[in-house]
């Protein structure tokens, strides 16, 4: 298992953690900061999801007139993890 703590950039999340199970599904999602509720909702939407396939729905979200979104942020942060 891998552990993961990712800075995300230009939203109000400061910190996403999660773990990487050895076949890559996604386990005990977290966001510090944010939208709490909507955060909460994708973290239990995500348990035991296939990382890739998570990395690819949640890639180019943005939120508001942002170019980027928490959701968009965690695909970054899975897909930097994948690749490590």
């Amino acid at each position: 298992m891998k552990h993961v703590e990712y800075q995300p950039s230009g939203v109000c999340s400061r910190v996403i953690s999660f773990d990487l199970t050895d076949d890559l599904k996604i386990t005990n999602l977290v966001f510090t900061g944010g939208c709490s509720g909507n955060l909460k909702a994708i973290s239990k939407l995500l348990e035991g999801a296939d990382a890739k396939h998570a990395a690819e729905i949640l890639a180019n979200n943005t939120c508001g007139p942002r170019q980027t979104s928490c959701a968009d942020q965690l695909s970054k942060a899975i897909l930097s993890s994948l690749k490590d």
